[in-house]
């Protein structure tokens, strides 16, 4: 079966291994999330189960909102299906971290910070151009868009500047490092995307 479940990136710290390797790892609130429905392929047209993260106040939430989660009976914020083989859980049952095991390799799911408006050579990686005579006032700029007489315009796909960030990225075979049940957390080797306190989804890896 495979296994997944909605967190909230809370930073990134060490750890040291048995044999004294020092680790970095990610420290992710896994859950407890609830199973706030179940999708059949007679029913919907494929197989899903939707799950439930962080607890909020009645009043936040729509009644189209509170309608939809009436049968799980929980008020929850955040909602996200996973695509799981095997059986479905019931509606209303509780999914921890424990889910995922110390040694399990999963694919972390995040939104990237962002950075506003950014030039070519922050988004894209460009080199800045030469800073001898004939090519200022500006050397951070884009430089040549392609031939004045043919095509005349600026061909589609040019690097140029624009918003960067903010864009979903997923990470995969990221090993489990340590589960601490009592605190609720998993510490997966590495970093994943997103700024601290941002929603990650977790889910057992796909190509490992």
């Amino acid at each position: 079966m495979n296994k997944a479940i909605i967190g909230k990136k809370l930073g990134m710290t060490q750890v040291f291994l048995s044999d004294g390797t020092m680790v970095p790892v990610t420290v992710i609130q896994a859950g407890p999330c609830t199973v706030t429905q179940v999708k059949t392929t007679e029913r919907d047209g494929y197989d899903a189960v939707q799950l439930g993260f962080e607890t909020v106040s009645e009043r936040k939430l729509n009644k189209p909102q509170l309608g939809h989660l009436s049968r799980s009976k929980v008020v929850v914020k955040h909602l996200h299906e996973f695509r799981l083989e095997g059986p479905a859980p019931e509606v209303g049952t509780t999914i921890g971290c424990d889910t995922f095991a110390e040694g399990d390799y999963v694919d972390v799911t995040g939104i990237t910070k962002g950075h506003g408006f950014t030039g070519v050579i922050k988004r894209w990686n460009q080199h800045r151009l030469k800073e001898t005579h004939g090519v200022g006032p500006v050397h951070r700029e884009v430089g040549s868009m392609g031939p004045i007489s043919s095509p005349s315009r600026v061909m589609p796909g040019k690097n140029l500047p624009g918003h960067y960030g903010v864009e979903q990225v997923t990470v995969l075979n990221l090993s489990v490092v340590k589960v601490d049940k009592e605190r609720g957390v998993l510490l997966v080797k590495g970093a994943v995307p997103g700024a601290r306190n941002s929603i990650v989804y977790v889910r057992n890896a796909v190509k490992k």
